[in-house]
């Protein structure tokens, strides 16, 4: 089951609805920002029992599972890899090495609701880079009190060359247009229980053939999911909550960046396949 938004085949407004087999029951005049305004108990409320319009789930057009005035942030250097990754990238090892082991994480802003991209939109490089790669993650649905509500697969595109210039470039390295996805939907947590013990996958293909695969697992993650929630809300607030990308484990070697016409797959197990094609 899975909390989704949508184009109205009719009217074709945005709406929300819930994902369930092969078809989407509407929750009229809902947003993902009301649910999350509603906290935990609300939320699971109004998604356990939809009684909307019901429409065939194969022929609608699903939007990022994000509205309103919800925000996406991001935490960095979370698993050994992205460590490893970061110190390659710049050869500044010992930012990196701090920022692992320090009580706080990284966490930063990657993108306001209305800049994020949604199932089968296209994502972008930077014209500026020359070094751009995905970052597959697990992304935690957070209410307005920081608790996780759910959670969802995204996709943190990354300038590597920017941000191997210098750390201080990390805003420029992590925002801009067609840089943060994420989708399919929201899966409730009573409907995935484990989330520290999921499988991550990611898969590139350029002119039909796969040329980068990769594959992790939350196992991996050097910090709780919880612990990172709290530090998010510690002296933030969310009253229509947010989303937190939780860091990647699957990176690319230092040579590989992608082109415009990939095509990124981003799966996480039990949550769904995010799909974007890279414009």
């Amino acid at each position: 089951m899975q909390v989704v938004r949508f184009s109205n085949p009719q009217s074709g407004q945005p709406e929300v609805g819930v994902r369930d087999g092969n078809a989407v029951t509407a929750l009229p005049g809902v947003t993902i920002a009301d649910l999350l305004a509603r906290g935990a108990d609300g939320f699971a409320a109004a998604v356990t029992d939809p009684s909307g319009p019901s429409h065939p789930a194969d022929q609608l057009a699903y939007l990022p599972p994000v509205d309103g005035r919800t925000e996406v942030w991001a935490a960095g250097v979370t698993y050994q890899r992205s460590r490893q990754a970061r110190v390659e990238e710049s050869g500044q090892a010992d930012v990196y090495e701090l920022v692992y082991e320090a009580d706080r994480p990284e966490l930063f802003f990657k993108a306001p609701a209305w800049r994020v991209v949604g199932p089968d939109q296209p994502v972008r490089v930077r014209a500026d880079s020359g070094n751009d790669v995905p970052e597959p993650e697990l992304a935690l649905v957070l209410d307005h009190a920081g608790t996780v509500v759910g959670y969802t697969a995204g996709n943190d595109l990354t300038s590597r060359g920017i941000e191997g210039q210098n750390p201080l470039y990390l805003p420029q390295a992590k925002i801009w247009r067609g840089s943060c996805a994420l989708g399919p939907g929201i899966v409730p947590v009573a409907a995935l229980p484990d989330a520290g013990d999921l499988g991550i996958h990611l898969t590139i293909r350029r002119d039909g053939a796969e040329v980068f695969a990769g594959d992790a697992s939350t196992r991996q993650l050097h910090r709780g999911l919880d612990e990172l929630a709290g530090w998010l809300y510690r002296e933030l607030d969310f009253p229509q909550g947010s989303v937190l990308l939780t860091g990647t484990c699957v990176v690319p070697d230092l040579s590989f960046t992608l082109r415009p016409g990939d095509t990124i797959d981003v799966t996480v197990d039990g949550v769904g396949t995010l799909s974007n094609r890279v414009a």
